[in-house]
């Protein structure tokens, strides 16, 4: 765990409470009691309100709370630009979801970082994505999270037709297509597959867990190889 999640952790176990003991936030957090006191001292001397001391408790002092989430101008700025290039290149669920999440984060923002956000002039024009393609580049990404096997009907660049069965570890963008990254049970061994190349998809309800020589990072390796 990074610090500074570290820190905002300890914050949340102490407002949550009306006395924590440093073993018992030392427990929670899986640090020492010593890192506990630590922490403490940093986050008083930073000006949040921790009353106590080692060896009786903590606790924080009524009314304190977090500041707000805030971006400055340009922050903002870029969020909107991934947003706009990113939805029409994403399945519609993953698009959606982006899109819904920059909602939240502008309508918080002061007036004038709002406006200049939303006036930025950086565009990204739709790629010709169809809706099968957007669809099977959803279920391949579920597929992916939810670590389960798919097989598919699929075409190569010289139209030779196969049927595969896949453990899917990644989808990629290369800046004109999709491809998906997985291990090809069919011809055991890493492999890509353009995505508007698929025929046909089913995800299986077998799942698949990662093995030496079979995970994104053994196909990424291979890439730099090839590279080389």
């Amino acid at each position: 765990m990074r610090r500074a999640d570290r820190l905002f952790q300890l914050i949340q176990l102490i407002r949550g409470r009306r006395l924590s003991t440093a073993r018992f936030l030392a427990e929670r957090l899986e640090v020492s009691e010593r890192t506990v006191y630590r922490d403490v001292a940093d986050l008083v001397a930073q000006g949040v309100p921790i009353e106590g001391e080692a060896g009786v408790g903590y606790r924080m002092q009524a009314g304190f709370d977090l500041p707000p989430l805030m971006f400055t101008r340009e922050e903002a700025q870029s969020l909107v630009a991934a947003v706009r290039v990113a939805r029409s290149r994403l399945d519609e669920a993953l698009a959606g979801h982006a899109e819904a999440a920059l909602s939240k984060i502008l309508a918080v923002l002061p007036a004038a970082s709002r406006a200049a956000a939303e006036s930025l002039t950086v565009f990204a024009p739709p790629m010709a994505l169809d809706p099968a393609t957007r669809e099977r580049l959803r279920l391949l990404r579920e597929a992916t999270e939810q670590r389960r096997k798919v097989r598919l009907a699929y075409r190569d660049l010289k139209d030779v037709a196969s049927d595969r069965t896949l453990r899917p570890l990644g989808c990629v963008y290369w800046g004109e297509v999709w491809t998906l990254a997985a291990w090809c049970e069919t011809r055991a061994g890493l492999r890509n597959f353009r995505v508007d190349r698929i025929a046909a998809l089913e995800v299986l309800d077998e799942r698949f867990r990662d093995e030496p020589g079979k995970t994104l990072a053994d196909l990424l390796r291979q890439v730099e190889f090839e590279r080389r």
